[in-house]
């Protein structure tokens, strides 16, 4: 039988710009970067044209690597027996944190401000979860994190 899950959250960075409008913007770039190269060639100034394409080149690049964190999550379960945090990338999951329910503790250090952190505490261990929330979401998160733990361990204990 599997154990029941108390909290099972996928941690995700917000992205405003979708693959299309990467693609948009690379478009355009190009365009222009197109338009500046035609009127240089006009005035008679080709030795600039390669850092015309050195700056698309550049700007591919860029969004190539927002494009790939855009893969990145963060997974917490929380069930009455441990707390489980892993890390998935574009190359898959790694578990980060493994421990019992009952001696986790949650603290949530400097609420409200922007660079407040939820971390789980086990003995001397410790790790910081929740960096891609806003400082209100961690808050939010941090409580219902709490409300699990609290919940698994009337479970175990009852």
């Amino acid at each position: 039988m599997a154990a029941a899950l108390y909290m099972d959250a996928v941690i995700r960075p917000n992205r405003s710009l979708s693959r299309a409008g990467m693609a948009a913007v690379l478009a355009v770039a190009i365009a222009f970067n197109l338009m500046v190269a035609a009127f240089l060639l006009v005035v008679g100034a080709p030795p600039v044209l390669p850092f015309l394409g050195l700056d698309v080149l550049a700007l591919w690049l860029a969004l190539r690597a927002s494009n790939r964190a855009l893969s990145r999550a963060e997974r917490v379960k929380v069930t009455a027996e441990e707390i489980i945090v892993s890390r998935e990338d574009d190359r898959g999951a790694k578990v980060v944190w493994t421990s019992p329910t009952a001696f986790t503790r949650v603290d949530l250090d400097q609420p409200g401000e922007h660079e407040s952190r939820v971390r789980l505490f086990m003995s001397r261990r410790r790790l910081t979860l929740a960096r891609a929330l806003s400082p209100d979401e961690r808050v939010a998160f941090a409580r219902a994190l709490e409300r699990a733990i609290k919940a698994a361990r009337a479970e175990r204990y009852a």
